[in-house]
């Protein structure tokens, strides 16, 4: 039989522990294709208007965020997910403890 590479993530929450009044991000997976960030943001915190020099995905885990890429703001929660072309300007707010994965695309 052959052998599969594989990375199996089993408990990301356990990884990310939300932070008091801050944010926590991690790197939790790196190869030439990918880079996956896991973020743990206690309520009110955020990541104030900023770019991503590649393509991003972000998926939210848990918790509920105020997400704005451009002129157009939404409120995500768990099971949404995001795709953003690189240097689109984002910015997002934690309406209450969250999590959330964010993928870098080569």
């Amino acid at each position: 039989m052959t052998e599969i590479e594989s990375t199996i993530l089993s408990d990301i929450a356990e990884s990310l522990a939300i932070p008091e009044d801050g944010v926590l991000s991690r790197v939790l997976f790196r190869d030439d294709d990918i880079r996956v960030v896991g973020f743990a943001f206690d309520t009110g915190q955020e990541l104030t208007e900023h770019t991503a020099a590649l393509p991003v995905i972000i998926q939210v885990l848990s918790g509920r965020f105020r997400f704005t890429a451009g002129d157009e703001t939404s409120e995500i929660g768990s099971e949404s997910w995001i795709h953003l072309e690189a240097s689109a300007p984002h910015s997002l707010v934690a309406l209450e403890p969250s999590r959330l994965l964010l993928t870098l695309l080569s």
